[in-house]
């Protein structure tokens, strides 16, 4: 009996298969108004789709031109409203065309699930109102993003701490990047509030209580060399990012030699996260395959998703010396029974000068063999060839760097880990040269 299992199981898998098809041509044929409605308009040019009429509660308008003259549109399946209800995530691929420079490819995001974005306008509404619905424009005038008004000359780490990752602990030094890099006004380089104006203050307070992602980007720009994707603008509840290349996920499969140089990239981004030369910290809070993409053309790899990226100011640390700021911090694994889970302390993060966090999260949730992810484990380096795994060593270093036996043994596991990753990949790309 049991040899027929594989048959019924693929005569179901088939069946599912079937109804899922005529599932969507049913819901095709219902929406055949609507669908084709879709693709005549442009909803991009539409305040309302884009939220542009809920200003100042929303995340700027440098881009509001560009969308309003019909610059930006939906690539083919983003046209269909009806399939949002997959797209929990509010993120779509659209076209962005410029006269002289032609068009390229760029994403579109909401910075938040349908329900989120309803749930910041409830709170809106009854920190000024005392109820879930109001005026939400007037009601932002009544809240504290209001309150920091052109009388405030700074903005000060005691007003903002906590109100996202991006702020947990935050420095003065750190707010005036924040403000000084603010892309949403037309007069930025400067870090003092009262140079923005007020729509422009509530808009960047808001921004960086709901989703700080924007002012990450912002705040360590791609052009500087920062891992991230390049930010262009917003308008309304839309925000524009540079379409960076497909998600690391789809190289899961690829040929050893390709999978070890994006190995070694992720260790570098971990390494320049942790260590530079502006003593910022940045700690990557939520790490999976989907947050990180690699460019088709230099196959490097970006951080694509920085909503959740607690930045430290070792410089601080070092200045008011918090207990045991000077003892190494290690990450503690811990097993888990989901996707791409991590063990950390925020506090801790925010009080000592080295840490392992990103050489923790980097081996444990896409390199190791305890990395899982779709309902697969091994990480991306997974299956190595025969003469590696004789050797031991890849194995030995990735198990160090995820789950270490000796005190502070991640931190040279991660060292070693990179420079043996570097060699592999050098003698690769010899043996692809002779």
């Amino acid at each position: 009996m049991l040899r027929f299992l594989p048959l019924k199981l693929g005569r179901l898998y088939r069946c599912l298969k079937l109804l899922l098809v005529v599932g969507l041509f049913v819901i095709l044929l219902m929406n055949t108004h609507n669908l084709f409605a879709s693709f005549q308009k442009n909803e991009l040019t539409d305040r309302r789709f884009i939220n542009l009429n809920k200003c100042p509660a929303c995340f700027g308008t440098s881009w509001c031109r560009k969308f309003m003259n019909g610059q930006v549109s939906f690539e083919t399946w983003g046209r269909l409203r009806f399939l949002d209800v997959f797209n929990v995530k509010n993120v779509y691929f659209a076209q962005y065309g410029e006269p002289r420079e032609g068009t390229r490819r760029v994403v579109l995001k909401r910075l938040g699930s349908n329900q989120e974005l309803a749930e910041i306008d409830q709170k809106i509404c009854k920190r000024a109102t005392g109820r879930p619905r109001c005026d939400l424009i007037q009601a932002m005038y009544k809240t504290e993003f209001a309150r920091i008004n052109g009388d405030v000359r700074l903005l000060t780490p005691e007003v903002v701490e906590g109100w996202s990752d991006l702020v947990h602990c935050p420095s003065q030094r750190l707010l005036d990047r924040v403000v000084r890099r603010y892309a949403e006004t037309k007069d930025s380089g400067s870090f003092l509030l009262k140079n923005l104006k007020d729509t422009e203050r509530m808009q960047l307070l808001m921004t960086l209580a709901f989703n700080p992602e924007p002012l990450v980007l912002q705040s360590f720009p791609s052009d500087e060399g920062w891992p991230f994707a390049k930010y262009l603008g917003a308008c309304g509840r839309v925000v524009a990012v540079n379409y960076v290349g497909e998600e690391l996920w789809s190289f899961y499969n690829a040929p050893w030699e390709k999978r070890v140089d994006l190995a070694r990239q992720l260790m570098d981004i971990a390494e320049q996260l942790t260590n530079n030369d502006f003593e910022f910290a940045l700690y990557l809070l939520d790490v999976s395959f989907d947050n990180f993409a690699v460019g088709p053309r230099d196959g490097k790899v970006i951080v694509v998703d920085a909503e959740n990226v607690l930045v430290a100011d070792k410089r601080l640390i070092k200045q008011n010396k918090p207990e045991s700021y000077d003892v190494w911090y290690e990450s503690r694994f811990e097993e888990c029974d989901r996707e791409a889970c991590l063990s950390f302390s925020k506090d801790s993060l925010c009080s000592r000068v080295t840490v392992d966090h990103n050489y923790y999260a980097v081996c444990q949730n896409l390199l190791s063999r305890y990395a899982t992810w779709r309902g697969t484990t091994g990480g991306l380096l997974h299956d190595p060839p025969a003469h590696i795994a004789k050797d031991g060593q890849l194995q030995a270093l990735l198990d160090e760097c995820t789950k270490p036996k000796k005190r502070y043994g991640r931190f040279q596991a991660a060292k070693e880990l990179r420079e043996y990753l570097t060699q592999l990949a050098a003698a690769s790309s010899s043996a692809t040269a002779r």
